[in-house]
């Protein structure tokens, strides 16, 4: 499936290598409130490490916009880095990213030795994939190593453009077993295969809905796209979230899975409130005749058995996005319904990302399933069937 070179085809005792690793964590107040993103570049950091290379880590940040924030500086990341690799890794902070520090502190490197850059983003150039930034990036390596699969479906100096100016490039085992996991459910899967979709808007997930129908034998569709569907339906939604521009869109996707031989589940009751909070008053009807001035914020019970029963007899699921306002405790049933049911299924469970792996890991499912991505956004496009710029641009065997 993967033709491109991995860490395990390289020689790198003694060599410089960097490497573009996916530490856009949640800090708050300089605390990083999750970490599983740092735990998932440990395999690819310690194999370099240990086989005598130099290794310079770089990564974003949120979004600084070109912008010098410290809020969004690197620097705690370097810290549980060190914890969880037993080794130090030095912090290189420069505003610029490749700056005195940074030179300086790779001039010195031994083998076996680690670096952390500050926030690829912290310069303009980095997203506008300009020659300038990628060359000096490369500057500071003899090999690059892409391990951020949460960011390959943008083209940025550190994802793509850095492959231009070194000598050899390679995925890291993370990117490698994203790749592995979401390749083949979507291309090659034991079937059944089934897909879940949630989430809030249809329009973020057009062409999944598209693509997956010629690949799936079963679609759950939940969560507030659901509305949209149900209206084309002819249903009666009440102030439930809607894409009137989605309305024929949707119609035509249930046709499609008529005529495709897939089952097209939506949900057939919902829990409805009147305002927008977990403690609101709430009730439960039949899903295309939700009253006016009434809202949509979870599939019901018997829409929880249908889910339930359907995706039992799978042994292949892609799940992105949750069932209902996850957010708000009251209204997070259906949601973990499918993580339960997901946790007991005897295949293969991929987790794309996003708003459902932090449902899985909040609900203790995480090491239930079989994978879960680290990339919300590139798990997307990837099962819309798009090819990775961040994937594209890496050396091929």
């Amino acid at each position: 499936m993967l033709n491109k070179k991995t860490v395990d085809d390289l020689q790198v005792k003694g060599k410089r290598v960097l490497v573009r690793c996916d530490f856009n964590v949640p800090v708050k107040d300089g605390v990083i409130t999750d970490d599983n993103r740092i735990t998932a570049s440990i395999p690819t950091i310690k194999k370099l490490l240990d086989e005598g290379a130099k290794v310079i880590l770089c990564s974003h940040m949120g979004k600084p916009k070109g912008e010098v924030k410290p809020e969004l500086s690197l620097a705690p990341v370097a810290v549980r880095l060190s914890e969880k690799l037993g080794v130090n890794v030095l912090f290189a902070k420069d505003d610029n990213v490749v700056g005195v520090n940074a030179k300086k502190a790779v001039a010195e490197m031994k083998d076996g030795e680690v670096i952390l850059l500050e926030n690829t983003r912290f310069r303009k150039e980095e997203t506008k994939n300009e020659d300038n930034f990628s060359e000096e990036l490369a500057s500071l390596a003899d090999v690059y190593v892409d391990d951020a699969f949460g960011s390959s479906h943008r083209a940025h100096c550190s994802t793509v453009g850095v492959t231009k100016f070194v000598k050899e490039s390679a995925v890291g085992y993370l990117m490698e077993k994203e790749i592995a996991y979401l390749g083949n459910a979507v291309n090659n899967p034991v079937r059944p295969f089934a897909a879940v979709l949630g989430g809030a808007k249809v329009s973020d997930k057009i062409n999944v809905i598209n693509n997956l129908l010629e690949k799936v034998d079963i679609l759950v569709i939940g969560g507030g796209m659901a509305y949209t569907f149900i209206k084309a339906l002819g249903g009666n939604i009440g102030n439930s979230l809607l894409e009137a521009d989605k309305v024929d869109y949707a119609a035509d996707m249930i046709k499609k899975a008529q005529e495709k031989g897939v089952k097209l589940l939506l949900p057939i009751d919902t829990v409805i409130v009147k305002e927008f909070k977990n403690e609101a008053e709430s009730d439960i009807v039949p899903t295309g005749l939700i009253p006016d001035g009434w809202m949509g914020v979870d599939i019901g019970p018997e829409t929880i058995k249908l889910f339930s029963e359907a995706l039992k007899e799978a042994k292949t699921v892609v799940w992105n996005g949750p069932m209902g306002v996850f957010e708000f405790s009251n209204f997070a049933k259906g949601t973990e319904a499918i993580a339960h049911v997901l946790a007991d299924i005897d295949g293969t469970t991929i987790i794309g990302g996003g708003d459902s792996a932090a449902a899985v890991n909040q609900l203790g499912y995480g090491d239930k399933m079989s994978h879960i991505s680290t990339g919300g956004g590139a798990s997307l496009e990837f099962l819309e069937g798009k090819e990775l710029p961040g994937v594209a641009a890496v050396d091929d065997k």
